[in-house]
């Protein structure tokens, strides 16, 4: 039996479709929400009823929570999966669904607020025994406290908006007289995105790796890992390329096992359920440090997917439905290696910005290992009002080098025409000494950018 008839999906683009696809290849019906500009969308298509929400901008459309959950009510879906970003992590929501009768595909508003104040989920993780980077006890209201915080940590330090996430609200500072600018930023940007001015300091790692932890919980108080993935390969904050396993990981005697236990331990601290990602901050020495736990599914879960066999989408329903989690920690072993790249509609010779447009021809790339989630199709558009990524492109091999190898591939044989894109930026990526080295840092990809700029 399924663990649902029906499920409202409160997303667009490539997210809603995978979500629609594993749905009805489960044999439970989907219902899709849209906007305005999204009503001839390939997420509506997919669905097997859709329903209008509002116009165009997201906080009219698929941050409406009173249209999300009406929508629900009216077409008789039981559940609402909320995709990744918009609504996955707000615990107010998650309690509106409830209180509407509807189940939450994902933890608990209890667990989303543990782990949303960034402040908060740093002492719930030092509580669990997790290695913290050293910081503030807390938010910083006061500049002279702050100055006096950054210079007991020594400089670099980091700034950070306590209830932020996705590098939003982020500033490295490396000297005393930038640090009141930094903190009136980050407090502001802190407002403007989440409602919460407060900040707090942490230590800057030098040249540190984002490596996060996939982990799955069920209301029985079973959970696993699903090993790790690395996503050090990021601009601004925002990840480019992501894999898995990580080879620094595999690489480092320990790490993996320390890492692993640590983000069970996080996650158990606050009777997680259903699918969530811990992330961690390591050093050149192989030292960790959690900085924050992602209440949702991620953007990159298919390279975990990909090197375990595990549909975790499968298993947020199977979970939300109160299933019990089959899976045992012994029997998970990691197979080959994956590659994810995030195809954009932007250009990088122009700083990155959006190139929104109407796609031409368009033929996803095939072939063995090779997989393409998208949200877009030919003669569609990508809208100014909406994140521009157009795909994303994942790619399994035996090892590592195949899997770039097919990624270079698919790159290459991809037919999308009418849009400016970065996908000559993501093959050049891949084909550098550094990438098949795997010999990068968070900051490796803006060094690499401003060395290869053209003048």
């Amino acid at each position: 039996m399924p663990a649902f008839r029906k499920v409202l999906i409160a997303n667009r683009g490539e997210i809603a479709c995978r979500i629609a696809t594993v749905l009805r290849e489960r044999g439970v019906a989907s219902v899709a929400v849209h906007s305005e500009v999204d009503a001839g969308a390939r997420h509506v298509r997919l669905a097997d009823e859709a329903v209008a929400i509002g116009p165009a901008p997201v906080a009219q459309s698929y941050l409406n929570q009173d249209a999300v959950i009406e929508a629900a009510l009216q077409t008789g879906a039981e559940a609402i999966h909320p995709g990744y970003g918009l609504l996955s992590e707000n615990a107010g929501f998650a309690r509106r669904v409830a209180a509407a009768g509807l189940v939450f595909i994902g933890p608990t508003p209890e667990a989303i607020d543990a782990m949303g104040d960034k402040a908060r989920a740093r002492e719930t993780a030092r509580a669990a025994g997790c290695p913290v980077v050293p910081g503030s006890d807390g938010p910083v209201d006061d500049d002279t406290a702050a100055a006096a915080i950054a210079a007991s940590l020594g400089y670099p330090v980091l700034v950070k908006a306590a209830g932020g996430g996705g590098g939003i609200g982020m500033a490295i500072v490396e000297s005393p007289e930038k640090l009141p600018r930094a903190l009136t930023s980050c407090r502001d940007r802190g407002r403007s995105s989440f409602g919460n001015a407060a900040v707090y300091l942490e230590k800057y790692i030098e040249r540190p790796r984002h490596i996060e932890v996939q982990v799955l919980f069920d209301h029985h108080g079973h959970g696993v890992h699903l090993f790790e993935r690395e996503c050090s390969v990021q601009r601004r904050h925002q990840k480019v390329i992501e894999e898995a396993p990580s080879p620094f990981v595999q690489r480092t005697p320990g790490l993996r096992d320390g890492l692993t236990r640590a983000a069970l331990a996080a996650a158990s601290a606050i009777g997680y359920r259903n699918a969530g990602t811990v992330e961690f901050v390591v050093g050149q020495d192989g030292a960790f440090y959690f900085i924050e736990m992602n209440t949702r599914l991620q953007v990159e879960h298919p390279v975990t997917e990909a090197i375990t066999g595990v549909d975790l989408i499968g298993w947020q329903l199977e979970i939300a439905a109160g299933a019990p989690l089959t899976l045992l920690q012994d029997e998970l072993v990691i197979r080959g290696a994956a590659i994810e790249c995030r195809l954009y509609a932007e250009d990088p010779e122009k700083s990155f910005v959006p190139r929104p447009g109407r796609i031409g021809a368009f033929e996803p790339p095939t072939g063995e290992g090779v997989r393409f989630d998208t949200g877009v199709g030919p003669e569609t558009d990508v809208t100014p009002y909406y994140d521009p990524m157009i795909a994303k492109l994942v790619t399994r091999g035996a090892n590592r080098a195949e899997a770039t190898t097919r990624a270079l591939s698919a790159l290459e044989t991809l037919r999308l025409e009418g849009l400016t894109t970065n996908r000559d930026f993501l093959r050049a990526i891949l084909a550098t000494e550094t990438f098949a080295a795997a010999d990068y840092d968070t900051g490796w990809l803006e060094r690499y950018v401003k060395a290869n700029r053209k003048t």
